[in-house]
């Protein structure tokens, strides 16, 4: 795909108004602190549900258009490789066999390598012949940036879901005490399960939330596509986000 022909718009991060490139020109913009370039519309009677989910990897508010897309906010924000995202970060135009097609993908990510990740998010039964054409297309300009690669997601296990829709909870740092984070640390150096290393550490009602938000931020690890419980057996990881 020639990217000198398709067009790319996008809003600074400050709000200030909308810029306009070629996608060649594009790949050192940040388009992880891209403001949105549309809208969140919010309706009487809408089936999909928009909001803002406040990202423990950027310590700010991202925007989401459904449950959905929610929840797989909800997961890129739990993975230790994302160190940047964004919502609704750019629109792409470029020519069809009879139109001009525009296709605005659901997420930018930046990676902890430098590299962007470019995500659209929809379920596995409604991606249409017309959508499956932006898709394709779409993939392949991150293909020919060299620099992205782009994943298109539909439904997420639900059990894992569930367990990182647990631990988001605890996600923010006020959840971290150092001294309790250390003892954890050090109970958890060989694995054990989860009520054992927190009854080690102290009291649990007071070591969970720290507990808790280890897990979330990858100090400390456990198996997530099994029901998280007393006896998920967990371990300290070598390195996490902290």
């Amino acid at each position: 795909m020639d990217l000198g022909l398709v067009d790319v718009e996008w809003a600074d991060a400050d709000g200030g108004g909308l810029r306009r490139s070629v996608l060649e020109e594009v790949a050192r913009v940040a388009f992880e602190s891209a403001s949105p370039v549309r809208r969140f519309a919010s309706y009487r009677g809408q089936r999909h549900f928009p909001g803002w989910y406040w990202a423990a990897t950027t310590a700010s508010l991202v925007g989401f258009e459904s449950w959905l897309e929610r929840d797989r906010l909800m997961l890129l924000d739990h993975d230790q490789r994302v160190v940047g995202l964004a919502s609704q970060p750019f629109r792409v135009t470029w020519q069809g066999a009879t139109r001009r097609i525009s296709h605005t993908p659901d997420y930018f990510v930046r990676l902890e390598d430098g590299s962007g990740l470019v995500v659209d998010v929809r379920p596995a039964d409604r991606v249409g012949p017309e959508d499956a054409v932006k898709f394709s297309a779409t993939e392949a300009m991150c293909q020919a940036m060299g620099c992205w690669s782009y994943a298109l997601v539909h439904e997420p296990d639900p059990v894992r879901m569930v367990n990182v829709r647990w631990l988001s909870g605890y996600r923010h740092l006020r959840n971290r005490v150092d001294d309790v984070a250390g003892r954890l640390g050090e109970v958890f150096r060989e694995p054990r399960t989860l009520v054992d290393g927190a009854k080690a550490a102290g009291d649990p009602l007071a070591v969970l939330p720290t507990l808790f938000h280890l897990l979330w931020c990858g100090d400390l690890t456990t198996e997530l596509m099994v029901p998280l419980s007393d006896v998920s057996v967990i371990g300290r990881a070598e390195v996490g986000r902290g």
